[in-house]
């Protein structure tokens, strides 16, 4: 492990790992083993033991639901600074969906036997992952808002603010630049809808002014307009 990933900057951009002190932060760093993952990789599956968290350092992992009828439902993708498989580890449950690497990528693996034992010899840890696992809590309802009540232009609109808020956090710039690793039909199963249906909303946030694509990839955000499609008026 080299010294950018022993420094506590490098394991407090971890949000669990955020308010823990420097005794337990180098804890963490003793115990974390580093992983690379090929494209294609599952890391772990639904109803298996959760023996182990993972942190990313770089690639996309992918938490998704397999129906009995093979549809597939996507959660999240999970780029560099995200931690998963936690769960499992602190309520002692199975895991509770599938992880698989979408490309190439690495990340740090933490076993739960080690973690625990950091924890109980660094008491003052547990109102750390207390606040760590209440936001956890707030983004799924935010989540499950965003389904059940937007329409799909505004979840489309919400889906880019969060990606903004990933990297700039709550206080958004007026304009940003993006650069997505998803396709439109990982868009599509994250907020639930057909890939020609996430086409026509991206069309209509153009046409709004909120985003433009660039022939590089690039997705200029204009902050201001996406929240007017996120969160529209009552008519």
């Amino acid at each position: 492990m080299n010294e950018v990933t022993r420094s506590t900057a490098f394991w407090r951009s971890f949000p669990i790992f955020e308010g823990f002190n420097k005794e337990t932060i180098a804890d963490i760093a003793t115990i974390a083993n580093y992983r690379k993952w090929k494209a294609g990789t599952v890391l772990f599956q639904r109803g298996d033991e959760g023996t182990y968290l993972i942190v990313v350092i770089s690639g996309r992992i992918k938490i998704s639901l397999l129906t009995p009828q093979g549809k597939e439902l996507t959660l999240r993708h999970l780029e560099a600074g995200s931690i998963f498989g936690e769960l499992a580890i602190l309520d002692g449950q199975p895991r509770s969906a599938d992880a698989t690497a979408m490309i190439a990528a690495e990340g740090y693996v933490i076993s739960k036997r080690d973690f625990l034992d950091v924890l109980t010899r660094n008491a003052q840890s547990y109102q750390s992952i207390i606040h760590y696992l209440c936001t956890k809590l707030r983004e799924t309802t935010e989540q499950l808002e965003t389904i059940a009540l937007y329409d799909l232009d505004s979840r489309v609109a919400r889906f880019f603010l969060a990606m903004l808020r990933n990297i700039h956090g709550n206080e958004l710039p007026e304009s940003a630049n993006l650069q997505l690793a998803l396709s439109q039909t990982d868009i599509a199963s994250i907020v639930g809808a057909s890939r020609p249906k996430i086409n026509r909303s991206i069309l209509t946030l153009e046409d709004a002014g909120a985003i433009r694509r660039t022939a590089d990839g690039i997705i200029f955000c204009h902050t201001g307009r996406l929240l007017s499609v996120a969160e529209p008026e009552d008519e």
